[in-house]
């Protein structure tokens, strides 16, 4: 496996009602919801890396910091912007844009931030967790 910064994955969303913040528990105005917002991030994330990893192992969660700057209602489109900034070891730091469909600016962000995963073997990650 070698992994270099500058891996990048793009992938558009359409906002559906159960992504809004009262469906999944977040609020209680008709928006996209910061989980849902966060959780494509991370999807796109590993989207960027997918094809370079060993097999048997995956990508998990760690760390996130992220900026959820404008409401987007149900209907609307926006595109996620993954782009891997740094690789220390097993360790893979991510910056992530979500932007209007069609936008690329600051004015049409809808959020921004890092993502920081980590590479495990996936069967010893997931037996590990079903030790516990």
């Amino acid at each position: 496996m070698t992994l270099e910064a500058g891996r990048t994955a793009v992938v558009d969303h359409v906002v559906e009602p159960r992504h809004v913040a009262p469906e999944v528990g977040s609020g209680d105005v008709e928006v996209l919801a910061t989980p849902v917002v966060l959780a494509w991030c991370e999807a796109a994330c590993m989207a960027a890396v997918a094809d370079d990893l060993d097999p048997g192992t995956t990508t998990v969660g760690m760390r996130v910091r992220l900026d959820h700057v404008r409401p987007t209602p149900a209907g609307a489109s926006v595109t996620v912007h993954a782009e891997l900034a740094r690789v220390e070891g097993r360790r893979l730091s991510f910056e992530v844009r979500v932007c209007d469909a069609g936008g690329d600016s600051v004015a049409d962000e809808v959020a921004h931030g890092q993502v920081v995963r980590v590479i495990v073997d996936r069967e010893r990650f997931q037996d590990k967790a079903a030790s516990r």
